[in-house]
């Protein structure tokens, strides 16, 4: 199971809106088949391990991390192809909460004769799985904050120079956490100030993440990089009802995604933008910037996972800070993240919290 976990990481960022599963065959001991969750979401981790198991399938026992699929969708049910292949046992981390799905993939397996065991590394594959099981559940998307800032929390000068505080290593373990993410998202002042493209670079020929602007009026110009590149790669603007019309004009012609969302006191409403986006299938999104929607993010409750780097810099209190107002004033009150993971990069750090 833990080699199955390990083969179903490599479709995160790449299988949504469906899970990114993993499933190893073994028979007399041996590895016979392995497969993972293809860009698109097809074909099913499943199916690719029988395909390559061929006739060693009979009596085999395939550990896979979530439920087979028991319905038609684009392709036939994943539990109906491992009773064809006449498997003996199969070994499950995970239900399926799809309600399409939930229990009733397990039970077309027995009623087939087939052994199910499952439950084996339920934490690990929750934790893989979070954002497709928050969408199903919640209905809302995964969402990993990343902040990049100097060891005193400044992500820029007074001036507004901001690059590069974290070096090359940082910069390519970003890159790695925007593969594994369905969609990058930013605020209008990240976009505005950075022009950034928002893509995965140098990590080889990868699903690029769906990148989002959060621009409430549009103003972040469709001739950016963003707009350039919008029928390359997709490119979603979530934007209120006030925007002008010839800005919506303009990012239309560019082959860009408009999304109108509600708004709340002058700003997009953030939990209907995730809703939204949840909605259209998104299960993993990383947000980077700026200070203002990471600090939003985080009065609201939508932050699952905060992804830190930390420049051996010392800038000082007149540059910009990594995170805007939280209006605490009590210390009880303050966020208290747990610490997952830590890792040096190069003259920096990394660390990945949960909230």
């Amino acid at each position: 199971m833990a080699h199955a976990l390990r083969l179903a990481a490599r479709g995160l960022g790449n299988t949504w809106p469906n899970p990114a599963v993993g499933c190893v065959l073994v028979r007399d001991g041996l590895i016979v088949g392995r497969g993972w969750t293809q860009p698109g979401g097809r074909p099913h981790a499943e199916v690719r391990a029988l395909q390559q198991a061929g006739e060693a399938t009979e009596g085999a026992t395939a550990y896979v991390t979530l439920e087979p699929c028991a319905h038609h969708g684009h392709t036939p049910p994943c539990a109906s192809a491992l009773i064809a292949a006449k498997v003996a046992r199969v070994v499950t981390a995970l239900t399926d909460p799809d309600p399409r799905v939930s229990g009733k993939g397990h039970a077309m397996l027995r009623a087939a004769g087939i052994a199910v065991t499952e439950g084996v590394m339920t934490v690990e594959a929750s934790h893989l799985n979070a954002g497709f099981l928050k969408r199903v559940t919640q209905g809302l998307p995964f969402v990993t904050l990343k902040l990049a800032a100097s060891l005193d929390g400044r992500t820029a000068t007074a001036t507004g120079e901001s690059r590069w505080i974290t070096g090359p290593e940082a910069r390519r373990k970003v890159h790695a956490l925007r593969m594994s993410h369905d969609a990058v998202m930013v605020g209008s002042g990240t976009a505005l100030a950075d022009n950034p493209d928002l893509t995965a670079r140098d990590m080889g020929a990868v699903r690029q993440p769906v990148r989002i602007v959060l621009d409430r009026m549009l103003r972040h110009s469709p001739d950016s990089r963003l707009g350039r590149t919008a029928r390359d790669n997709p490119a979603w603007l979530l934007h209120g009802p006030a925007a002008p019309e010839a800005a919506r004009k303009a990012w239309e012609a560019t082959g860009a995604t408009l999304i109108e969302t509600p708004e709340t006191d002058g700003h997009l409403d953030l939990p209907a933008a995730l809703q939204t986006l949840a909605a259209r299938g998104l299960t993993r999104i990383l947000s980077e910037g700026g200070s203002t929607l990471a600090a939003a993010l985080v009065k609201a409750g939508l932050v699952d996972d905060l992804a830190m780097f930390s420049g051996g810099a010392l800038i000082g209190a007149e540059g910009h800070p990594a995170l805007g107002p939280l209006a605490l004033t009590l210390l009880a009150d303050a966020p208290r993240p747990r610490l997952n993971e830590t890792l040096a990069l190069g003259p920096d750090m990394f660390s990945l919290w949960s909230l």
